[in-house]
């Protein structure tokens, strides 16, 4: 055996290893098409608030506060469901063109890793939203963090490069924690410019070849 043949087995040897520990499925373009839904509800939540602000006068009360709230999280959920439901679309697509599986015990443990930062910062911003009714500009940081954070956990499953995105994540969201009322824009540039950058980067680093 010479010496290529014998980096060749090395690299075959190495990518089954990153296949048995690491959830390689993962498609850039999924991160794309989470970025443009991203801005499209920020697109909608800005319209909401500038109208709310537009209507409002010195008798409005909490129950215009509160409907402007569930009108936001509404579009939040929305975003969120059509995100995952293209996320999952291009992750299977991404699965068969690689022949792998798309649901074993690392894709199991990314998903579990991932999703127990998401839920802890769901429930936090719940309950900011439940008992300070003031801390609505907090909430636009908070899930950058959380988001954040989970990424960063769920890394070790899957490309490293998803760690970077998790840091970029935690920065935009602690930076938007001094200045809340500029909350949607850094949320739009957290979850829609760089998910879209993330996910071009993927594309054309892992799949595009």
């Amino acid at each position: 055996m010479n010496q290529q043949e014998q980096l060749d087995t090395l690299n075959d040897i190495r990518n089954i290893m990153n296949r048995s520990s690491r959830f390689i499925s993962l498609s850039g373009l999924s991160g794309v098409f989470a970025g443009i839904t991203a801005l499209i509800g920020a697109y909608f939540a800005h319209r909401s608030i500038t109208a709310f602000g537009n209507h409002k006068s010195s008798s409005y009360d909490n129950v215009n506060v509160m409907f402007l709230e569930g009108e936001l999280i509404l579009i939040a959920l929305i975003v969120l469901a059509v995100a995952v439901l293209g996320g999952i679309f291009f992750t299977y697509r991404q699965s068969k063109k690689k022949n792998l599986p798309i649901w074993d015990k690392t894709s199991k443990n990314l998903l579990i890793n991932l999703a127990i930062p998401l839920a802890t910062g769901g429930l936090f911003v719940i309950a900011l939203l439940l008992n300070h009714r003031n801390a609505a500009g907090l909430i636009a940081p908070s899930t950058l963090i959380f988001y954040g954070l989970a990424l960063i956990n769920a890394s070790k499953y899957t490309y490293s490069d998803i760690k970077f995105l998790g840091m970029c994540e935690i920065a935009i969201g602690l930076i938007t924690m001094f200045y809340v009322g500029y909350g949607l824009l850094f949320w739009a540039f957290g979850f829609g410019v760089l998910h879209i950058l993330y996910g071009l980067i993927m594309y054309f680093k892992y799949e595009k070849k």
